[in-house]
């Protein structure tokens, strides 16, 4: 599917900003929807029931941020369509969140102090939407980083449009819904596992309209919580990843995962039980405190690699 350019623009995300480390996780796993690299983001997109393809520039600098934006489309948009865009990515990316309050109370701290200093500007945010999430989430389940990809670009090769813009080809995520006529046997056969069950489940739910991700937005943190546990395959122990993530929210914090405790405990004093409580000293800001932190830790791998955490990458 061949796009053409359609829109052409300047998005001003507020001050101080860190292109790279916002649009760019290396902790993510690779998928073939995006390409980074500095100072320049790739990146497909189904929104509105239209397959997009989106190149988001740096031109301007930290302190006087500015992020040209080419929104490709097989057919023309209206200008309605191309603001309601926009107005997604900026969320998406939180590119008008204010970060003065956070600095001001942590820039001083013994071990988040450092790490504001080398990604200062960076924002936490996801490029997708939360069907497209929570795929990504139960392709993560119990596997190594090499099988996720597979089992990714399989539903890639099967379900989602392979999109042409600007000369580079990427995968775009299919319609919320697609799979209505496609059994879980189908998709087990396309060797997923027991997560066949999970994504059939979840896509089912979407279809039926079980949950409104706009809408959610604006309620509080509880009913989004209430919400997000009707959806299935849902935990609390996804749930956070969910709050933070998709929904910003930033000082709910109550799950650490057995790898990423192995991870923690090379950064932080305590061990075990006791980091969630350590983490209270970051108060309102406690997950953005802790993504800081982990962000941080797989920039400076990305340039000089770290040989412990390698060994847990590969474990």
């Amino acid at each position: 599917m061949k796009l053409k350019r359609q829109y052409l623009g300047v998005i001003t995300p507020t001050a101080p900003f860190n292109f790279d480390a916002t649009f760019h996780k290396p902790a993510h796993f690779p998928s073939g929807d995006n390409f980074w690299q500095p100072g320049e983001r790739w990146q497909t997109f189904r929104w509105q029931s239209k397959n997009l393809g989106a190149i988001f520039r740096s031109v301007g600098t930290t302190q006087k941020p500015k992020v040209t934006v080419e929104i490709f489309s097989q057919k023309k948009l209206t200008s309605d369509f191309v603001e309601s865009f926009i107005k997604e990515i900026v969320y998406r990316y939180n590119l008008n969140f204010d970060l003065t309050d956070f600095y001001e109370e942590f820039t001083k701290d013994n071990i988040l102090g450092p790490v504001i200093k080398r990604m200062r500007g960076m924002r936490p945010g996801h490029q997708d939407s939360l069907y497209e999430y929570l795929i990504i989430g139960i392709v993560l389940q119990n596997c190594t980083v090499g099988r996720s990809i597979q089992m990714m670009q399989t539903l890639f090769d099967h379900y989602g449009p392979l999109l042409e813009f600007n000369g580079k080809r990427l995968w775009c995520f299919w319609e919320p819904g697609i799979l209505e006529k496609v059994s879980e046997e189908d998709l087990r056969s396309l060797k997923l596992g027991y997560r066949a069950k999970f994504i059939k489940r979840i896509d089912d739910q979407f279809k039926e309209g079980l949950i409104n991700e706009e809408k959610l937005r604006s309620q509080d943190m509880q009913t989004q919580m209430k919400e997000l546990l009707k959806l299935y395959g849902v935990g609390p122990a996804t749930v956070w990843y969910l709050l933070f993530d998709v929904f910003h929210q930033y000082d709910f914090f109550n799950h650490i995962s057995p790898w990423e405790e192995k991870i923690y405990s090379h950064v932080f004093p305590v061990t075990g039980d006791r980091l969630i409580k350590y983490f209270d000293r970051f108060g309102r800001y406690k997950q953005l405190a802790v993504h800081y932190v982990w962000e941080d830790l797989w920039w400076q791998h990305k340039k000089k690699p770290i040989s412990w955490l390698a060994k847990e990458i590969r474990a």
